[in-house]
């Protein structure tokens, strides 16, 4: 593939501001980007632009937010890109989308597929003590991150990373593996493998409440702490007390809780709130 080929990118979070950096390292600038709609932004809901928006005004790339993809159907057809690429975009995109481009959909996944389909790839591999993960580069197809694959990466997960760094590993990762595989997938030189569906595993969107510890052993809090690290981070209750830990730690199998906020109080020592209770 030559940086000239006419893509369209989709996709919206940090995650795909990363994979954008990645691909333009390599020479690779999408024609057009599709992103979601600004938002209400935290308690005085100021309107934001996702990051793949800001990505693409700093870079002046055309960049369309529509509410749905569905909505821009006929618009991406008499474009007549080639190639189309979704990383994190965060809709479900429609046969009729998927069949606009002559060379499909190619998606950014963040495991290493077919294990853990979803959207919480990152999380779930913390959450089960993974030693592993990597990025897979598939052809999109209709069902959920059932495409064939067209490439995969791998590497070690450290035992203390928290998701924001491997999050962003994974994007950087998923990035590169991309650029790299491009050339010979748009000249037809790779073959895609059909995925092994026995073997899925699915994972769903993690929720608030996710992040309750207090009933867990100290392994599951452990994990948790590392995959809910940021949002939704993780709590327990002592008695009535709501306690959101913010920094902990694992010694020879022991969760070390180390600092906590309590429900309208600022950031303290776990000791301290233990000796002022």
């Amino acid at each position: 593939m030559n940086s000239h080929v006419d893509f369209v990118f989709f996709g919206t979070p940090e995650f795909s501001a990363i994979v954008l950096d990645e691909l333009k390292v390599a020479g690779y600038i999408p024609s057009l980007i599709i992103t979601a709609p600004d938002r209400p932004v935290g308690r005085k809901h100021i309107m934001t632009p996702p990051a793949v928006k800001v990505w693409a005004d700093q870079h002046e790339i055309e960049c369309w937010q529509p509410e749905h993809p569905r909505n821009i159907i006929e618009q991406l057809q008499e474009r007549g890109s080639k190639l189309f690429i979704v990383a994190s975009y965060g809709y479900i995109v429609n046969q009729q989308l998927l069949d606009i481009p002559d060379h499909g959909v190619l998606n950014v996944h963040t495991s290493l597929l077919p294990k853990y389909r979803g959207a919480s790839p990152i999380e779930s591999a913390l959450l089960a003590g993974d030693t592993e993960t990597g990025s897979t580069i598939m052809k999109m197809t209709l069902g959920m991150d059932e495409g064939p694959i067209i490439t995969q990466s791998r590497f070690d997960i450290e035992p203390d990373i928290v998701k924001p760094d491997l999050f962003t590993m994974l994007a950087h990762d998923g990035g590169k593996l991309l650029a790299g595989i491009l050339p010979d997938y748009m000249s037809g030189t790779c073959t895609p493998i059909e995925q092994n569906h026995d073997k899925a595993t699915y994972c769903g969107k993690i929720e608030k409440s996710d992040g309750d510890i207090t009933n867990d052993d100290d392994t599951t809090r452990w994990r948790k702490y590392r995959a809910y690290y940021g949002w939704p981070g993780v709590f327990l209750f002592d008695g009535d007390v709501r306690l959101k830990i913010t920094d902990a730690a694992y010694v020879d199998g022991q969760f070390i809780i180390k600092k906590v906020i309590r429900a309208g109080k600022n950031e303290m020592n776990y000791e301290h709130y233990l000796n002022n209770k």
